[in-house]
């Protein structure tokens, strides 16, 4: 029984189809709402006579009378009310279909994968999805934090989308813009006997305990040549593979640490931040396949994060920003 009611269905939605298009049944629907021509005419933006000429060609077309007239108003037919019926379903898809359509082209809706190194997973990035969600609330996102090398290895295997790391090599099918422009920083502990100085060198770092980043990284390596560019020995009391590590530590009085302009602004506890000499420069970058051109949600999101990008150059604090 069931499996003849579903053959029914979709043979009545043939018949519909083969005799009236969807403009017909938008006004054979309005007529029957509304018992007047004129009323119809006027929800449809449409002419009284076109509407008379139209329910002429569906009656033609139906080889049936779709309404009886009395007294100047219109009374459905009892198959014009069965059409009427069997269209709840094609117009209940139709405006599923144009809502999908309208999420597309305003990007309100899909499916977007990210990838980030430390550094920008932990501020830039969270600012830039956070206003970017909240006017997409049907939008899905996959986000991971990884190395560098896990960020190149991601998009290069299309497990993402979007990458966003700190420094760059040339790497064959990765596309890149550059983000964001800052220099490297020291932190301090808040009663660090260098926290009067306006500007710390590697010199002045020299004998105290010191923070390092792991060697062989590249904003390890990077600290590791300012020093070799100042003259001063590299002598780390210890060494953490990441900025946000370092911060941590700092905080907690373990030492200083020069690291990226990003990760200070996460930590939150107390943090002396001073520009560092010699100037190491930092620069984040988003990167992607060249092999597959961008989702227009992928371009939105590269336009969200140019924008938080400007704040925090012009130093607009998160709280601030009424994403």
């Amino acid at each position: 029984m069931k499996s003849n009611s579903l053959c029914y269905d979709i043979l009545a939605k043939s018949i519909i189809w083969a005799y009236m298009n969807l403009r017909q049944l938008e006004i054979l629907r309005a007529v029957i709402r509304h018992r007047t021509t004129v009323a119809a005419a006027d929800e449809l933006a449409l002419s009284q006579p076109a509407v008379s000429n139209a329910l002429k060609t569906m009656e033609a077309q139906a080889g049936f009378a779709l309404f009886e007239r009395v007294n100047n108003r219109l009374f459905p037919t009892a198959e014009a009310m069965a059409l009427y019926k069997e269209s709840e379903a094609i117009f209940a898809l139709h405006a599923k279909l144009e809502s999908r359509v309208r999420d597309l082209r305003e990007n309100r809706s899909g499916h977007l994968s990210l990838v980030a190194t430390p550094p920008l997973a932990y501020s830039i990035i969270p600012s830039a999805l956070s206003g970017f969600l909240r006017r997409r609330p049907e939008t899905r996102v996959f986000f991971d934090v990884r190395r560098y090398e896990g960020i190149i290895e991601g998009v290069l295997s299309h497990v993402a989308e979007l990458g966003f790391a700190l420094g760059l090599t040339h790497h064959p099918g990765i596309a890149h813009e550059v983000v964001h422009t800052g220099e490297m920083v020291c932190v301090l502990p808040p009663q660090h006997p260098l926290v009067g100085q306006p500007v710390i060198s590697a010199s002045d770092l020299v004998g105290l305990p010191f923070i390092g980043l792991e060697r062989g990284t590249r904003l390890g390596e990077a600290v590791r040549d300012s020093f070799s560019r100042a003259g001063a020995p590299f002598q780390p009391t210890v060494e953490v593979r990441y900025c946000n590590t370092a911060c941590v530590l700092a905080a907690a009085g373990v030492g200083a640490a020069v690291v990226d302009p990003f990760s200070p602004r996460q930590s939150g506890n107390g943090l002396v931040v001073r520009p560092f000499a010699p100037t190491t420069r930092a620069v984040a970058y988003m990167l992607w396949s060249e092999a597959e051109p961008l989702s227009r949600l992928a371009k939105a999101f590269l336009n969200e994060v140019r924008k938080e990008s400007k704040l925090l150059e012009s130093g607009t604090p998160p709280a601030a920003r009424g994403n």
